[in-house]
């Protein structure tokens, strides 16, 4: 069986990387610029021929391709004690999935009818998991059955847990076992949750203590295989959506107060995973490999793209240390990733192939051949250098990646020129929100020049610039109109869930988003996010610093493994708490100390971070990377902190989407921080 290339719709055979999109003729308006759109495909709206109109579309258009097609795939434990997992993948397939969604959905609609559950303004039930096959299955039953998903985060912190499932009024939650003891102390505070379903199946001795604690409460436990048989025993027909259907509430992490609710639905989503489909090139066994959270919208768009055409979707096994292990077991085409990853494949390839001595030399020759032939005419291959140098970092993702995909956070074009080297293959960044479907723009295959810009507007939206003149910015900006990005189009949100006030703010009454970047539009019609409009403070002579902005920017450098900068109004220039990467860090160690550092020894990498002598060697690395991005001078860091406390979720100092939650990460480095300006000026 082929993928269903129907709704795929195809490069045009000479792509016109000098034209990538274009305006809108009659939309300029004083204080912003014209309405852009996509060159090469115009506009995707609900009305556009053979478009994804709903989610249960989405799969059905996947099921097309064959019943019998493998889709969900996982590797099974074969030991719990030690803990150890099978050395292939074993998969169901599309008919297999296509029976047990309609025995959960089945179940679920008889019960939300009874009235044994619901009450709500929306028929909502939650998920609570790592991603894994059964994560999908329900999804699909909930979008085959008029149901609203909405997932809970497998790093929120209980309060978070405890203010979405109060806040969307669910009644119904599927949990891994884990989760279970979780939310049966929290069930008086969640009243009205009447069942829970673990997705584990459980001992009978385990489950006689659940089955009776939330009798207590007044709450059923049963597992999703005994669910599954209700639905199996009474069997309902999927019930088709229609596009205004709400299909899930995506709640995303708040850097200072309680998520927000975002409502998604069913054309915001098909529609938006259509539109990525537009250029989608993978073989007919494509496989995509499933390791960032199913609960952010980014993967979640990404594994929709690959239902609608009967790609592959295999699951991690929830162990980040296992990841490279999977990799090479799956060997997908697909891989979705974030920039946290993407650098650490980058820092460790440099290091381990920028030695001295013949390897070396050959290293840093393969490289700078293969960079300039990139940059001059865009391919990312070589028939020489890729099988003997280039094979080797291609064999650690399981050797046969044809898609790379960067989302999430800023990723520097450095970095992205060497994936594009190293993997040989078509490595694009995007960019989106949750509150667009993690769907607005995207770099085309093979632009030479495309790493540092998001490339143009995705087929689905339309962008406009908008004037920022308290930072500068404006749409006659020369040689670049510049400003705040406003996006339009099928996949946007209406709505923050109960929460006017916010949504008012993030969405104007003709339906753009304020996204709070601030970009610019290059001559070849492609976006580049230069700043943010939150997250500015000023320093004590009156310039206007976006600390996230130059946060991203140091990050690139390999010596860094999170940095949090810090302004004061009283004070006229920056500090910043660094954690350094070890293997860097040890590296660095032991060229200053003369002696073997090892990564792996906190006792060696704690005097390290006391030395005086490290403190300035970071310091002037940090300073040569701001000058690398041509910072202003007084956005470049003066002093630093180093330490091997990390931000986290689990410390309250991060976002589940790993941002920096700024008020939090202060307060834990306080002291530190004041310390720095009590040493006076620089």
């Amino acid at each position: 069986m082929t993928l269903n290339s129907e709704i795929v719709v195809p490069w045009p055979p000479v792509l016109p990387y000098d034209k990538q999109s274009v305006q809108v003729p009659g939309t300029k308006r004083p204080g912003q610029t014209a309405h852009y759109r996509n060159a090469i495909f115009g506009l995707l709206t609900l009305h556009t021929p053979n478009s994804l109109k709903t989610l249960d579309q989405v799969f059905q258009s996947g099921l097309k391709t064959g019943s019998n097609r493998p889709f969900l795939g996982h590797r099974p434990v074969v030991s719990k004690n030690p803990l150890k997992f099978a050395n292939k993948y074993v998969w169901e397939t599309y008919g297999q999935v296509d029976a047990r969604r309609r025995h959960v959905g089945s179940a679920l609609y008889a019960m939300f009818k009874s009235g044994q559950v619901g009450g709500g303004e929306y028929e909502t039930v939650g998920i609570w998991s790592q991603n894994r096959p059964e994560w999908q299955i329900i999804d699909i039953a909930l979008q085959s059955y008029q149901k609203v998903s909405v997932s809970l985060y497998d790093t929120l912190g209980r309060d978070s847990v405890e203010y979405i499932i109060n806040h969307a009024h669910l009644t119904v939650i599927f949990s891994t076992s884990d989760h279970l003891p979780a939310l049966l102390k929290l069930a008086d505070r969640i009243p009205h949750v009447k069942l829970l379903v673990s997705i584990d199946d459980l001992t009978p001795e385990v489950k006689k203590v659940f089955v009776e604690w939330g009798e207590v409460h007044g709450l059923k436990v049963m597992e999703l295989r005994e669910l599954e048989a209700l639905g199996r025993a009474h069997p309902i027909e999927p019930i088709p959506a229609t596009p205004d259907q709400v299909a899930c509430i995506c709640y995303t992490s708040g850097t200072t107060s309680d998520p927000k609710g975002v409502v998604l639905r069913h054309r915001n989503l098909a529609l938006a995973a259509h539109s990525n489909l537009y250029g989608l090139e993978l073989p007919e066994d494509a496989t995509l490999l499933s390791y960032l959270p199913l609960a952010h919208i980014y993967e979640r768009i990404c594994e929709l793209c690959c239902i609608a055409v009967g790609a592959k979707i295999g699951y991690f096994t929830g162990d980040p240390l296992r990841l490279l292990e999977d990799a090479q077991l799956l060997r997908p085409e697909f891989f979705p990733s974030v920039p946290r990853v993407l650098n650490r494949v980058y820092q460790s390839a440099m290091t381990a192939g920028n030695v001295p001595g013949l390897r070396g030399n050959i290293f840093r020759k393969a490289i700078a051949a293969k960079l300039e032939k990139l940059r001059r005419t865009g391919d990312a291959t070589h028939p020489l250098w890729d099988k003997i140098v280039f094979r080797k970092i291609q064999a650690v993702l399981g050797g046969r990646l044809m898609l790379v995909t960067s989302g999430s956070a800023p990723i520097s074009s450095d970095v992205m020129d060497f994936l594009k080297i190293a993997f040989a293959c078509e490595v694009d960044e995007g960019y989106g929100l949750t509150e667009n479907c993690a769907t607005c723009a995207k770099t085309l295959p093979n632009d030479a020049t495309g790493s540092g810009t998001v490339g143009p507007p995705q087929p689905i939206n339309e962008v406009k610039l908008v004037d920022v003149p308290s930072m500068g910015y404006t749409s006659d900006d020369k040689p670049n109109p510049r400003g705040e990005l406003y996006v339009r189009g099928e996949n946007c949100f209406r709505e923050y869930y109960k929460d006017p006030a916010k949504t008012k703010e993030a969405v104007d009454e003709e339906g753009w988003i304020h996204t709070g970047d601030v970009a610019e539009i290059d001559s070849c019609g492609r976006i580049k996010i230069i700043d943010r409009v939150k997250n500015i403070m000023k320093l004590a002579q009156g310039e206007y610093v976006a600390l996230e902005k130059i946060e991203n920017l140091y990050s690139s450098s390999s010596i860094i493994a999170q940095i949090y900068i810090h302004g004061d109004s009283l004070q006229s220039y920056l500090v910043a708490i660094v954690i350094p990467d070890p293997i860097q860090l040890a590296t660095l160690a032991s060229s200053i100390f003369g002696r073997k550092v090892s990564p792996d020894s906190i006792e060696d990498l704690a005097k390290a971070i006391a030395d005086r002598r490290v403190h300035e060697r970071v310091l002037s690395i940090l300073t040569a990377e701001a000058k690398r991005n041509e910072l202003k001078g007084f956005e470049v860091v003066r002093r630093i902190h180093l330490s091997l406390n990390q931000f986290s979720v689990e410390n309250g100092t991060l976002t589940p989407t790993f941002k920096i939650k700024r008020k939090d990460a202060y307060q834990m480095y306080k002291k530190e921080l004041d310390a720095l300006y009590a040493l006076g000026e620089p």
